[in-house]
């Protein structure tokens, strides 16, 4: 009987420890998590076998084990150590706060295959081409600032509109 006992205890904490380790540490679903799950059902059937009484107090005293030590590693100051407190304050510079505006001229520093890197008026800038793709190091025109986003022409294509 005290075998048993032991067996069931030593199950039952090997699921309790697992299971937290796959909440607190491990992201996702894990081979802890499905071993505790395992471990945990395997006590509780174990214990069953030994009789409905011992069943019920396993299956009961499991959950409050379990409870009681989620709930005391929430509180302690345990994964203080690991945990990420770092607060980010920064902001992102809008293209229009940068002073670019329609007409403005640059060149591309990246392939623009739409999206890419643009330097206008010696700001690095994310432009969008209006579907071709423009190769770096070629001339270009804004033609409309969004928000992040400046859209962008080549230079000769300027050049060949029928509206200039």
């Amino acid at each position: 009987m005290i075998l048993d006992i032991a067996i069931i205890v030593f199950l039952i904490g090997v699921a309790i420890l697992l299971i937290l380790l796959e909440i607190f540490l491990l992201p996702g679903i894990t081979i802890a998590g499905i071993g505790g799950a395992l471990f945990a059902i395997g006590g509780v059937i174990y214990a069953y076998t030994l009789g409905p009484t011992a069943g019920h107090i396993t299956l009961f005293g499991s959950i409050m084990a379990f409870g009681i030590a989620f709930a005391w590693l929430l509180r302690s100051k345990s994964f203080s150590k690991v945990a990420l407190k770092t607060d980010v304050d920064s902001t992102i510079t809008s293209s229009r706060d940068l002073g670019i505006q329609v007409g403005d001229e640059g060149i591309t520093l990246s392939r623009l295959a739409p999206i890419g890197k643009a330097l206008i008026k010696d700001i690095t800038v994310e432009a969008k081409s209006t579907g071709e793709f423009i190769d770096e190091d070629t001339p270009v025109v804004v033609i409309r600032v969004d928000g992040y986003n400046v859209l962008v022409i080549t230079k000769e294509d300027t050049i060949h509109s029928p509206n200039k």
